[in-house]
């Protein structure tokens, strides 16, 4: 479970990008966070692995506070924490392999991660989730060498293979074509069920979000203003988070399967 209590980022002297704000998810919920740019869902999943430093608040996983973690207990905490980036972040000169024992660094030593030495253990893990999301084939093919969404997979192993409790997904489709972001978002989706795990998706794309979580956070300037279904998700919260913008509207008509209107900027914060 995650439990996030009166959380407060503030850059210098500026007005806080999060505003004493609270969120739980738990079990294997996918919850998806909404709002325009600058509303704060990308600061607020960097806080949660610490990428980001909260200013004030509580962030507990599982019972485990993380905001006050130094040293070698931040790093043991963010094992349990995966995180899918919209850019991959991928080392492209690197196997597909390679790239996805990447997630267990935190698990081997120092040698082993220089020589890249892993566990047979963790190699068998790698090829059988590699299977799951469909890139086994690709085990030994460069990076570089992949489509976007080849590439996203990937980061999502890598992301899995440190056996996480709850996994981020920072605008995991913002650069994806409409059909291969729909493949990712059923694939986070049905990943949350079989795993077990509670993902939360920062998704700038209204309809996806409502398609393919069972939960919307809504953002607006740092602070929470919707919390619901998405069935209930409609024009009224719409324009409480976009401020009535006209485009955010047509968004959150489109179907699943359809080009998404390019209205709606996502968040840089």
């Amino acid at each position: 479970m995650l439990e996030i209590s009166k959380l407060v980022k503030r850059y210098g002297r500026d007005e806080p990008v999060l505003k004493e704000l609270d969120l739980t998810v738990e079990g294997s919920s996918v919850v998806s966070i909404v709002g325009a740019s600058g509303a704060g869902k990308s600061t607020m999943l960097r806080c949660i692995n610490r990428l980001v430093e909260p200013t004030s608040g509580s962030i507990k996983l599982n019972g485990n506070e993380l905001v006050h973690l130094r040293g070698r207990e931040l790093r043991r905490a963010r094992r349990k924490i995966g995180m899918v980036f919209q850019g991959f972040n991928l080392i492209d000169r690197l196997t597909v392999m390679e790239n996805v024992l990447a997630g267990r660094l935190g698990y081997v030593n120092l040698y082993q991660a220089i020589t890249r030495r892993y566990p047979q253990s963790d190699i068998e893990r790698a090829f059988t989730l590699m299977e799951r999301v469909g890139i086994a084939h690709y085990a030994n093919k460069r990076a570089d060498e992949l489509s976007g969404g080849e590439r996203q997979r990937v980061g999502v192993v890598r992301a899995l293979m440190q056996e996480p409790e709850i996994l981020l997904a920072d605008e995991p489709t913002a650069s994806l074509d409409p059909r291969t972001s729909e493949q990712i978002m059923k694939l986070l989706q049905s990943l949350a069920s079989e795993l077990s795990l509670p993902v939360l998706i920062n998704i700038h794309n209204v309809a996806q979000a409502k398609a393919y979580t069972e939960r919307i956070v809504g953002l607006r300037h740092g602070r929470m203003i919707f919390d619901g279904a998405p069935a209930d998700f409609g024009k009224e919260a719409l324009d409480a988070i976009y401020g009535g913008i006209e485009t955010a509207e047509d968004e959150i008509t489109e179907e699943p399967g359809r080009p998404a209107q390019q209205g709606v900027a996502h968040d840089s914060t």
